[in-house]
């Protein structure tokens, strides 16, 4: 759990917990440079404790923005919420864009569970632009995507990775086939492995953008614990960097990991998501993968 919304306000309190927070969650660019044990397990007094097993915007908004100026969108309306991940993906995707030669013609940003948008897109689609990013909870992009379908406003939709979800397509309608949405690439080492797991199991949910971070976390935390030989905070804080930095004996899954750790053995567990090469900030890195909607939902159609 936690969120970027709740981490950045919450972050002196949860570093004074003392607690480890493996996350696959916050993609906040807040947490590149904050988390994480830098890089001394066995010294926990420099440590801030929050772990991410998904990359942070700073990866997938660079690779959306030069998605987009690749394919010649260069110049972009933007529509977001005030929230702080809604704002830091934007952050993170203007900065890369700007920097390579797109110019931002408008930016809007709306209070959240609105019942209509119609204004803000009013006023947002009075600029010129190429095409229009939009970063907000899913329940409210769907009403201003609504409202966008309904004014006939047109245009290319650049969404933010959470959107690219089924219900956007599903209430949303043909008018959003061919929006994109770049998200963390499902590239890791042990992604295959993970996937024929997961496709055993009796449950119908869809794997997703967090679906792979979510069993890295799960799997990395274990590990920890099993390295430890108990699960008390502090001692899994100091084994997090240990069983998922490279160096040891690359591994899959937990049962993996266990085995080896019981012979003696470091361990670099590699991950379903991304390597899990866990930085100083607790960070990783992987690819990025462009979703586009269309009849069957959001599907991957290139990496970048």
């Amino acid at each position: 759990g936690l969120y970027s919304s709740e981490i950045n306000p919450l972050w002196d309190f949860l570093r004074e917990f003392e607690v480890p927070i493996v996350t696959p969650w916050p993609g906040s660019t807040f947490l590149d440079t904050r988390g994480g044990d830098k890089a001394t397990p066995e010294d926990v007094s420099d440590d801030e404790w929050i772990w991410r097993t998904v990359v942070g915007d700073t990866v997938h908004t660079s690779g959306s923005a030069v998605y987009a100026l690749e394919n010649d969108l260069n110049t972009l309306g933007v529509l977001n919420g005030t929230t702080e991940g809604e704002r830091s993906y934007v952050e993170g995707f203007l900065s890369v864009y700007e920097d390579n030669g797109g110019s931002v013609a408008e930016r809007v940003e709306v209070d959240i569970e609105q019942s209509s948008y119609q204004s803000a897109l009013s006023r947002l689609f009075d600029a010129d632009f190429d095409a229009f990013l939009v970063s907000m909870p899913q329940e409210s992009a769907i009403t201003a995507l609504n409202d966008w379908s309904d004014g006939g406003y047109g245009r290319q939709p650049i969404l933010s990775d959470p959107l690219a979800q089924q219900a956007i397509v599903d209430e949303v309608g043909s008018d959003i086939y061919g929006a994109w949405a770049g998200s963390p690439g499902q590239s890791g080492p042990s992604y295959d492995t993970f996937e024929g797991i997961y496709a055993e199991q009796d449950g119908d949910a869809e794997i997703n953008a967090w679906t792979p971070p979510a069993w890295d976390a799960t799997i990395v935390t274990a590990l920890a614990i099993q390295r430890a030989g108990e699960a008390t905070p502090e001692a899994v804080q100091r084994n997090i960097g240990p069983v998922s930095r490279e160096g040891g004996t690359a591994v899959n899954t937990f049962a993996e990991g266990k085995e080896a750790l019981e012979n003696g053995e470091e361990i670099s567990y590699q991950g379903a998501a991304t390597p899990v090469n866990f930085t100083q900030h607790g960070n990783v890195f992987g690819s990025v993968s462009i979703s586009t909607a269309g009849e069957n939902g959001f599907e991957v159609t290139t990496d970048v």
